[in-house]
């Protein structure tokens, strides 16, 4: 009991932030989920243009999905480790509003700022600053500082050109012209990597989400075990099965580690495999769930857009490879 409890707190801080807030703070952030997917749903669907409501552009639709975003970002996930899980703090309130007009600044003002190409008004300056600096908090606070880091170095590299080395030295950017780039034109935040997560990915996690949610994840662990259970190295065997379809369906790799280590792990460690080689089986076969057909991450959707070719091309390429990973994890296992 205290083994589950203890993973799905491990997931709660990796994949949703791991707060848990009560009372009204709590059915905000549910209905704000509720109401980003249904908005999702009514963008990918025919509806709008059945009825000829509600019709978004790509570039409308990018711009409510990062506001969206930004907005659960500072809610659902706290300042640092000390910060309080139970409660949300007023200042994260403050910048979860304010990061949510700055996303949502293209959807609000769209009509204006496309009369104004690459000239932006002062309010327009100020919100791509503070739009900037509040997604690299924001990706800080999600996915951790390296990333944060990384985007700060190419900022500092986009407007310090002439201090650098000769080899890598340009002409220095101007605020007007970041401004444009970044913030108010689809080549910036606002770029292919964002449309394709408005568009496909979005959508692809949210069926896994909601197939592992009506048991699919529990039926690939009960599958796995009954093909394999009975073979030497059963357990191992069956985790690297098991991992390997939830990885199908499933957008998080902390999410597949914990729902299948959770049943896994404990009988590897049983039938005489130590525990750091039964944590490691698992973890592997989890973090390559993210390379098997049809949801394998950001990356692959990114690829398709780029190259111009169907997802569902991609996915097939993809299979594979994939494959052979898990064999050779399970030829590992199996000499283990």
């Amino acid at each position: 009991m205290s083994a589950g409890v203890d993973a799905e707190a491990l997931v709660q801080e990796a994949d949703l932030g791991g707060r848990k807030p009560s009372g009204l703070a709590k059915r905000i952030l549910a209905w704000t989920c509720i109401g980003w997917s249904m908005l999702q749903l009514w963008y990918a669907s025919p509806l709008p243009y059945t009825f000829g409501v509600f019709v978004l552009n790509s570039t409308e639709m990018r711009s409510l999905h990062l506001g969206l975003g930004l907005f659960l970002a500072y809610l659902a996930f706290p300042f640092a480790k000390r910060s309080p899980r139970a409660w949300i703090p007023v200042p994260d309130w403050v910048l979860a509003v304010a990061a949510a007009f700055c996303g949502a600044y293209l959807f609000l003002f769209y009509r204006e700022i496309s009369t104004r190409p690459g000239e932006p008004i002062l309010l327009d300056i100020v919100t791509a600053v503070a739009g900037v600096l509040l997604l690299l908090e924001a990706t800080r606070r999600v996915v951790g500082p390296p990333l944060a880091i990384i985007a700060l170095l190419m900022l500092g590299y986009a407007f310090a050109g002439t201090h650098m080395p000769d080899v890598i030295a340009h002409k220095d950017v101007s605020l007007s012209k970041a401004v444009s780039h970044y913030w108010l034109t689809t080549e910036g935040v606002f770029g292919v990597a964002l449309g394709v997560s408005a568009s496909y990915i979005f959508l692809f996690v949210l069926f896994g989400s909601l197939l592992e949610k009506a048991g699919a994840g529990n039926y690939f662990i009960k599958a796995a075990f009954a093909l394999l259970g009975h073979m030497r190295g059963g357990p191992a065997k069956a985790a690297v099965v098991s991992s390997g379809l939830m990885g199908m369906i499933s957008g998080s790799s902390v999410a597949n580690v914990v729902t299948c280590g959770t049943f896994t792990i404990p009988l590897m460690k049983r039938v005489g495999y130590p525990a750091v080689k039964a944590g490691a089986i698992e973890c592997a076969a989890s973090v390559n769930g993210q390379l098997m057909p049809p949801v394998m991450g950001a990356a692959a959707f990114v690829m398709a857009s780029f190259i111009g070719m169907p997802y569902a091309q991609i996915a097939v390429h993809a299979l594979l490879p994939a494959l052979l990973t898990y064999l050779g994890l399970m030829i590992v296992v199996h000499i283990e």
